[in-house]
């Protein structure tokens, strides 16, 4: 049942409710999920999956007055007041800072009594279900009454409490919103990979805006995405820079190619670590495996499979070397194909390879980790003695003295004395248009990692009252490899501005027409080709449909009114078909 009190077709004859098997997501959250299906051109059914139990509920607990059960305001609450007023407002936190006064603050916007569109709640998004789970536990010390989200689901159905959860609980069955809050909300989590491709804060800020309650979008380094049309709203410059560690930018453009991906400058903070135990530096290095490629040590050429002209890698086994191809497996000796050489250059080295080589020079043992954030090869957090769930101050350090991985490590490891990025080039070159956004929240992850705390849990210097809390002073550095000193980024970090690369972003990406001065969506799959053509035709003189490239269809337009308007538009032809709505990773 999504709706009461309709007009019934006449041509349809209605049955009487034979029986309730549960309770579903609330009417506001059934009218969102039709917006979002129109926003990312999906079926409603996929947002109503995220608002629904996953089990069957036929009983809701009884709500509680907020203002009973809850002690009173904190003395942070007038503080952000102008901050939580006038609709979606983006904040900007240096990533030392402590967010939890917002959280208490926007936690006191529950009203102390039902109203008569029934119970209210505060909903609050994190990126990761660790950082819900320990964050739910906060609020709880504080006295506020908490829903953990998707396991409370029937507490936060009922409504009179703060909702935490990750991506899904934007759909989470509040009645009706007093107040949201998103923090990190540049997180690529937020976006859902799959067809269709929503946004959480997104979907947070409409829904904070159809209940008139406030919504605060939080962010050491704000997107422009966030930016666009909001106000922004951020801390003093003594503030923020406090928040933000020393950054030491190495620069290795007149370095000895011979050298590799270790500076002199990394092999002394390495060696620095292990010369006391308790030290540990994680190494950041976006390539997995032992070598990405390989060149010919005499004449250059790149080692190439002659059947399928894919990379060739070079393997170990029995005490032979041979060269192995990835995508068909072939196999040959270790001869260059054109000249007959017989030493191999490893042209990029990956993570499995830069272990061996870090551990020959600091001397000590080098753990690994690669893949998803949530996992890893041969280590595990709990293998380090990192103390996450620990208690406030816990300073439980063991393991390690490097650990060496893609960005999973960073999800990971915890706090470390020095993050390294090795080659930090990869990140600001990387083929995509978000790029520098995303190498620019890399350094802020790391920068909130050597503070050696978290903002969810509390530990360390954070404390867990309601009062708010001073900046952190960092005690730890972050070390950037790199060939490009001047980048913005790197400049942006350097001077705990992430403005700097806002404007700079801004004006390329305006003078391009791209996202988000412009709405975008790419079409792919077995029936891209027919909807594609329907889409070019349908088109009004303002959407510009092109295609196809590399099988996908590209549809700009100058905002998502008329983009939208158009995809829902057109019939879709039978077979699969992906829409990507304002897709991350172009």
């Amino acid at each position: 049942m999504v709706e009461e009190d309709v007009v019934p077709n006449p041509a349809v004859t209605l049955r009487a409710l034979e029986s309730v098997r549960g309770w579903g997501p609330p009417p506001a959250v059934v009218a969102l999920s039709d917006w979002a299906a129109w926003r990312w051109a999906g079926p409603a059914s996929a947002f109503l999956k995220s608002g629904s139990p996953a089990r069957v509920v036929s009983t809701l607990p009884r709500p509680t007055s907020p203002g009973a059960s809850q002690r009173p305001a904190s003395a942070s609450s007038e503080e952000w007041a102008s901050v939580l007023s006038g609709g979606a407002v983006v904040v900007r936190m240096a990533p030392a800072s402590d967010p939890f006064s917002l959280v208490l603050s926007t936690a006191d916007l529950l009203p102390a009594s039902t109203g008569s569109e029934g119970p209210a709640g505060v909903l609050v998004l994190v990126p990761e279900h660790g950082d819900a789970t320990r964050l739910a536990a906060r609020i709880s010390r504080s006295g506020r009454r908490v829903a953990l989200m998707p396991g409370d689901w029937p507490a936060a159905r009922a409504g009179g409490c703060v909702v935490v959860g990750t991506r899904a609980a934007a759909f989470a069955p509040l009645p009706r919103l007093a107040g949201a809050l998103v923090l990190d909300a540049h997180e690529e989590a937020y976006y859902e990979q799959r067809a269709p491709t929503w946004c959480a804060w997104e979907v947070v800020a409409e829904r904070a805006n159809r209940d008139g309650a406030p919504c605060a979008l939080v962010s050491p380094c704000p997107t422009l995405d966030l930016l666009h049309s909001r106000r922004l709203v951020k801390p003093s410059r003594p503030a923020e820079r406090e928040g933000w560690p020393p950054i030491e930018i190495v620069d290795r453009r007149e370095d000895d190619p011979r050298t590799g991906l270790f500076s002199e400058r990394l092999v002394s903070l390495l060696r620095w670590a292990a010369a006391e135990p308790g030290r540990r530096v994680l190494c950041v290095l976006n390539r997995t495996g032992r070598v990405r490629l390989l060149a010919c040590g005499s004449c250059r050429e790149i080692a190439r499979c002659e059947t399928c002209s894919g990379a060739l890698e070079l393997i170990e086994e029995d005490g032979s070397q041979r060269l192995r191809c990835r995508r068909c497996g072939d196999e040959r000796p270790v001869v260059c194909a054109r000249c007959g050489g017989t030493r191999m250059r490893s042209l990029r080295v990956g993570v499995s390879r830069a272990r061996e080589e870090l551990e020959a020079l600091a001397g000590v043992a080098v753990a690994e980790v690669w893949g998803p954030k949530d996992a890893g090869r041969a280590s595990d957090v709990s293998e380090w003695g990192v103390d996450q769930e620990g208690a406030e101050g816990s300073s439980k350090r063991a393991g390690p003295v490097v650990v060496v991985g893609t960005e999973a490590v960073l999800h990971r490891a915890g706090p470390s004395d020095a993050i390294a990025f090795l080659d930090f080039d990869s990140e600001l070159l990387a083929p995509r248009m978000r790029a520098a956004e995303e190498a620019l929240a890399l350094l802020a992850r790391a920068a909130r990692l050597v503070g050696g705390a978290g903002p969810y849990s509390g530990r360390a210097v954070y404390t867990s009252g309601g009062s708010p809390d001073p900046p952190m002073r960092s005690r730890g550095k972050v070390l950037v490899q790199t060939r490009m000193p001047n980048h913005e980024v790197l400049r942006a970090a350097l001077l705990a501005d992430p403005g700097r690369l806002a404007e700079s972003e801004g004006s390329i990406r305006m003078s391009l027409g791209l996202p988000p001065f412009s709405a975008m969506a790419l079409v792919s799959g077995a029936s891209a080709a027919a909807y594609g053509e329907e889409l070019r035709n349908a088109a009004p003189p303002e959407v510009e449909v092109t295609g196809p490239l590399d099988g996908k269809w590209s549809v700009r337009a100058p905002g998502h009114s008329q983009l939208c308007d158009l995809l829902a538009s057109v019939r879709r032809s039978a077979g699969r078909l992906r829409v990507e709505v304002d897709p991350v990773r172009v």
